[in-house]
């Protein structure tokens, strides 16, 4: 895949790069690497803090023309790039703010291990890769950028190939924030040297948000380089409604729930699990709204849907719809490419969906439903559950006890009950099963990139040790 600028609401090619050379990139890694040692040895949280805050500045400064350039790239409307980067400003500013509190030693009950002094100490690893994906091609790169460089880590980012100009700009903040040279630095290759990268000795970790093809491939040189990995991979997350729901905001909320992002989220709901007593008056109202949806042009603030990110991208999820169709279900609004530039996909609702249409097990990456009737919470709890994926879930019910089954039966890193699926700097993100591994955002995700070191501290004295008994 060539490393370039497509619009996708026009399909015009804007601006290419050459891929960086091997020499180009050992000479990045290096730069990671000694920025590392700078970091760790010379700087302090208060001024790693002062830096991450003047980054949140610049950001907010620059918000309308970041937005614009991330809506040029990837499609994204503009009215939700500019709250893209107004989230990242406040990410920055939260772990600025925190991290000090995150990072502080942990003391242990020093009496029990013998100690006269015990605690737990989170210091950096080192130059950390972070392969990223295009659908939030800044918030995904600052949920792990932020907290890494607050702890003393730096970063080498491999982003998608269709959004370079947002991976240089990511970098350009970083080193005009305070940041040293080779803090943060953006690798132009493409995924093909992912592999040597993360085998050279100098990197320490890495972070991936995308695939499972992805993630298997990355756990599989990560395993082998004997480094740690955070996975965040694919999401197929229910939305279930049951007879207590406020149906018409349940409706509302679901609408957004799928088609944010233009449908490209791994947390957008994607199957709508709808409790028989309540099926019809969801359906009707939830296939109006998907049906109202203004798709267009999406530098318009009218617009509700943009284009999908790529020409690829838009028949993949045609073909999951058309597949679905031919084998027997009713697509009840959208369903068809329209004609005409630019990658666009109406917001479409399927139902009667069964075990062999791929709808049923595979993600769709776009603005696509599945509608599903379910008569009882524990049918509700076997369709929900019924998928390898893991990331989000989401409950719709006012019944207390329904409530608390809910959060302990979803199988999901995520459930929001009576909302929709999003991501927090104050709590950790992730998922389950093939939806990933590791966490990212709050203290846990922080921590996923340090040493987490035991310090025992004794009297010195032969009889205070552990004795023999080492292990």
């Amino acid at each position: 895949m060539p490393i370039a600028t497509t619009n996708p609401a026009t399909g015009q090619l804007l601006k290419s790069y050459d891929p960086m050379s091997d020499a180009q990139v050992d000479a990045a890694i290096e730069r990671a690497d000694l920025a590392f040692r700078e970091l760790r040895r010379s700087t302090t949280i208060a001024e790693r803090g002062r830096w991450l805050t003047a980054a949140a500045d610049l950001l907010d400064a620059e918000r309308d023309d970041t937005a614009r350039l991330m809506t040029t790239e990837m499609g994204k409307t503009y009215t939700a790039a500019k709250a893209e980067v107004t989230k990242c400003a406040a990410a920055c500013r939260f772990y600025a703010d925190h991290a000090a509190r995150m990072l502080a030693d942990e003391p242990a009950d020093a009496g029990a291990v013998k100690a006269i002094r015990a605690f737990v100490r989170y210091q950096p690893i080192g130059p950390v890769l972070a392969v990223m994906p295009w659908n939030f091609p800044l918030w995904q790169v600052m949920r792990f950028a932020a907290p890494a460089l607050m702890a003393g880590n730096t970063g080498l980012l491999k982003h998608a190939s269709n959004v370079p100009q947002t991976a240089l700009y990511l970098e350009d903040v970083f080193r005009r924030a305070g940041f040293g040279e080779g803090a943060f630095s953006t690798l132009l290759v493409g995924s093909d040297a992912v592999d040597r990268i993360l085998s050279d000795p100098r990197v320490r970790a890495a972070t991936l948000t995308g695939s499972e093809r992805a993630g298997r491939s990355i756990a599989q040189i990560a395993g082998r380089e004997l480094k740690k990995v955070v996975l965040e991979l694919g999401g197929s997350d229910p939305f279930v409604v049951m007879p207590s729901a406020d149906v018409e905001r349940a409706a509302e909320v679901a609408t957004t729930a799928r088609c944010q992002n233009n449908g490209q989220s791994c947390i957008a709901a994607k199957r709508f699990i709808v409790h028989t007593d309540v099926f019809d008056a969801f359906a009707e109202r939830f296939v109006a709204n998907m049906a109202a949806l203004r798709v267009g042009d999406p530098m318009d603030s009218a617009t509700d849907v943009g284009p999908l990110a790529s020409s690829g991208g838009r028949d993949e999820v045609h073909a999951q719809v058309r597949d679905a169709a031919e084998k027997g279900a009713a697509v009840l609004c959208g369903g068809e490419k329209p004609a005409g530039d630019g990658w666009f996909y109406p917001p479409t609702v399927v139902t009667d969906l069964r075990p062999g249409m791929r709808m049923w097990s595979e993600e769709v990456f776009g603005p696509v439903a599945g509608l599903y009737r379910v008569s009882s919470y524990d049918e509700a709890i076997e369709v929900a559950n019924g998928t390898a994926f893991g990331l989000g879930a989401n409950a719709w019910t006012t019944d207390p006890a329904e409530q608390e089954r809910f959060a302990t039966d979803l199988d999901a890193g995520n459930v929001f009950v009576n909302g929709m699926t999003t991501s927090y700097p104050e709590l950790p993100f992730g998922g389950v099963k093939n939806s990933g591994y590791g966490r990212e955002l709050s203290a846990l995700g922080m921590r996923e990139f340090c040493n987490i070191k035991t310090v025992w501290v004794g009297k010195g004295e032969a009889s205070a040790g552990a004795g023999a008994h080492a292990e």
